[in-house]
Parts: C-alpha cells; sequence; structure tokens
C-alpha cells in the first residue's frame, strides 16, 4: 500500500507525527478524530507503516457507507446460505486483517446495534461470521476515525460508553486547516508535484506570492481534501485566479481576506472582511468614518476613544443599575460603590433621566 506522508510544519502536525511514533509499534487503539477532509485516513495510514504490522494487510471499512445488515457481514463475514443472495462462504474484514491494521472509518456512524458486537471483538478478540456458530480468532490493530463529537453522542445515548473508551486508548485530533495555515503552502508544493506527474500533458503552474498569501488565508471549509481539488482542478484550467474566484462564490459566507492598497504608501495589506466589519462596527461608534482621511485620523486619538468607550460603559452600566432598583439613588450608588453626590454627577454628564 501506497502511504502518504504526513506533510506539515505546524506546531499540531509535528506534535502529532511525533506521537505517530511512539504509538505505532503499541498497537493501542487508536481513536482519530477531526473534521471531514483534514487526513485522518492519513495519520491511520502513517501509524500502519511506521509499525511492524506494516507487511501485513491494512483493511479500510467507512462504517457510514453501509446499510446495518451489510456493515456486519462486511465486518464479520458470513457463511454460505446465510441469508438470500449468500451463494458462498465470504470472510469478513476482521479476517482479513488479521495481524495488521483494521482501520474503522466514521465509526461514530455505525449503527448501536453493532457497537455492542464490535464491543465483544475488541475485548475478546474472538466472533462469529454471519450463520456460523464457529468463533474465529482474530489479531487486529484497531484504528478508528470520527468526525463526530463522541463525548456528545454518548450523552444522546447515540454511542455507547464502553466503546468508547475501548477506542479512545490513544487519541489523535487533527486540527481543520483554517488552524494550521502554516501548513498550506508545504501541502500545495506537496501535491502540485504529485499531481504534475500524475498529469504531465497539462500546464499547471505554482501560485505565485499573490496568490499563494490569499491561499493561506482563505478559510478551507474542506480542508486539505479541498486543497487537494482545487489543485487538480488548477492543472487542467491553469489558472489560479479563476479557481480563487470559484472559492469565493461556492462560500460567500466565508470569502477569504480582500486585498486593499494603502493610498499613502500604496503597500498592499489583506484585511479579513468579517474581523473588518467588527472593528469598523465598533470604532464607528466614536468617530465619522465617512470624513477625509486626514480629519478621520485626527479623530483616532486613543487616549479620546478610550475616554468615549468608557464614558458609553459607565452610562449603560448606571442606566441598568437605576432601571433594576427603581430609580432609588441611594440603592445604586451602594451597589456602584460610587457616592451619592458622585452619582448625580454622572446621571447629569450622561443625560441619565428617569422614565416620565
Amino acid at each position: 500500500m501506497t502511504t502518504t506522508p504526513l506533510i506539515g510544519v505546524s506546531k499540531s502536525i509535528l506534535k502529532i507525527k511525533e506521537l505517530i511514533h511512539h504509538v505505532a509499534n503499541t498497537c493501542l487503539n487508536v481513536l482519530i478524530t477531526g473534521a471531514t477532509g483534514v487526513g485522518k485516513e492519513v495519520v491511520a495510514q502513517n501509524l500502519y507503516a511506521e509499525s511492524a504490522r506494516s507487511t501485513q494487510n491494512f483493511v479500510k471499512i467507512n462504517c457510514a457507507a453501509l446499510p446495518e445488515t451489510l456493515l456486519e457481514s462486511e465486518l464479520y463475514g458470513y457463511e454460505k446460505g446465510a441469508f438470500t443472495g449468500a451463494h458462498k462462504k465470504r470472510p469478513g474484514k476482521f479476517q482479513t486483517a488479521d495481524k495488521g491494521v483494521l482501520f474503522l472509518d466514521e465509526i461514530g456512524d455505525m449503527p448501536m446495534a453493532l457497537q455492542s458486537k464490535m464491543l465483544h471483538v475488541l475485548q475478546s478478540g474472538e466472533f462469529s461470521p454471519l450463520g456460523s456458530d464457529q468463533e474465529y480468532k482474530t489479531d487486529v490493530w484497531v484504528i478508528a476515525a470520527t468526525n463526530h463529537n463522541l463525548e456528545e453522542s454518548m450523552k444522546q445515548k447515540m454511542f455507547r460508553e464502553d466503546l468508547f473508551y475501548r477506542l479512545n486508548i490513544i487519541k489523535i485530533d487533527i486540527p481543520p486547516l483554517r488552524k494550521r495555515k502554516e501548513d498550506i503552502p508545504s501541502l500545495i508544493e506537496y501535491y502540485f508535484r504529485l499531481y504534475k506527474s500524475e498529469y504531465p500533458d497539462n500546464q499547471g503552474t505554482r501560485p505565485d506570492s499573490d496568490i499563494l498569501t490569499k491561499l493561506c488565508n482563505y478559510s478551507w471549509p474542506g480542508n486539505v481534501r479541498q486543497l487537494q481539488n482545487c489543485i487538480k482542478k488548477q492543472m487542467i484550467l491553469n489558472s489560479w485566479e479563476k479557481i480563487f474566484e470559484e472559492l469565493t462564490q461556492e462560500h460567500p459566507e466565508i470569502a477569504p481576506p480582500i486585498l486593499k492598497e494603502n493610498q499613502q504608501n500604496g503597500t498592499q495589506v489583506y484585511i479579513n472582511q468579517e474581523f473588518s466589519n467588527a472593528r469598523t462596527s465598533i470604532i464607528s461608534e466614536f468617530v465619522d468614518l465617512s470624513t477625509s482621511s486626514d480629519k478621520l485620523f485626527e479623530d483616532l486619538s486613543l487616549k479620546k476613544i478610550k475616554k468615549m468607550a468608557s464614558d458609553k460603559v459607565e452610562k449603560e452600566v448606571i442606566a441598568f443599575v437605576l432601571e433594576k432598583v427603581g430609580w432609588n439613588r441611594s440603592r445604586a450608588s451602594k451597589i456602584l460603590k460610587i457616592s451619592y453626590k458622585t452619582l448625580l454627577y454622572k446621571m447629569n454628564e450622561f443625560k441619565v433621566l428617569p422614565p416620565a
């Protein structure tokens, strides 16, 4: 089996690589968690590749892709005549993965009825194929993965606690790509080289520095898988700008940072639209953003803004307390821990008046 390397230079990826190195030869059950597309199977492959079982089978089964009855027969196998259509005996994944690795992808989607049977196999190493009274012994290293919050699933009685603790001996959590943006250049380079060899007749080019900055600041809701698809598409279209345009059209609510040019010195800076809007909303409470740049910069005295913000908070708190105590000024002054005279002064200054 060809193993995809775990690409990245972020602290989280380096920590995962170190953990893989320590865990690979222990054969302790591993639970890999993370959003769809972050690379959970890649981590499982690397665990397998570094282990003493790398010469044996690596068997994968997607627990979300099969209906309950079919998933059971795939896991444990069946005897001839066990059900309609069972024309011959067939071994299950536990049998074919014996002495190797069984990768249970999307374990959080396994039906409750099968979870108890899975627990039994993990505890005893024994199972019976469908339609058979004979028990088989298996020696598999189980690595499971999920994009579900299994702790929450347990609270909702959708995942067995005993199975969770049996699987969760070693936990490896993979952060989404937006939280490890320093890995993006390495991932682009790796997959560019890979797909360039797979599609030698296409004219795809590496992103220039401007495009790379945009790509690094994009949110990547589909994580590494989405990035891979973009690189493949670029191999065909040979236009990073077109790829980037499609990304923003597909997910306008998470549009990447917008490139703005500073009129003063011609420099270019990226401003995240969401945070930019939030900042603008706050600042607009204290200054007129529609004014000229020179006037705006005069108004943006930090000392002045701090005083205005402090006054705004004080006014809101004083009004809130007075309303709660029925405008009893003596009681309000005690709650606010200021003198009665100071309270009257601030009420006058901030124009805090009782309802007419």
